[in-house]
């Protein structure tokens, strides 16, 4: 049964990056296919506010193509939520995170 499982499993992931498009991680709230990689998204945010990431997910949201990254990164005392397009690799969100961060 392995032997037939291993292959399909790595056609499909070739499928999937030759394609240009990335499945999201099972544990992310969002699993469709993207075009940016949490690695890819993380570089953006990091190059946009740098830091140190102390928590992030894929979601659905309004603004830009719907899906995006959203990271918390700390930079000394202040958090900042920086939000990526997880299609287009655009920052759509650079904002100090307020007292009550959701």
């Amino acid at each position: 049964m392995r032997k037939v499982i291993l292959p399909a499993a790595t056609t499909l992931v070739a499928g999937l990056i030759c394609s240009g498009r990335v499945l999201a991680e099972a544990s992310d709230a969002y699993s469709g296919p993207v075009k940016i990689s949490m690695a890819q998204a993380t570089k953006i945010a990091l190059k946009a506010q740098p830091g140190i990431v102390t928590d992030k997910e894929l979601e659905r949201e309004s603004g830009g193509t719907g899906v995006r990254y959203s990271f918390d990164i700390r930079a000394g005392k202040v958090t900042h939520e920086i939000g990526v397009d997880a299609n287009t690799g655009k920052v759509l969100e650079n904002s100090v995170e307020g007292p009550n961060p959701d």
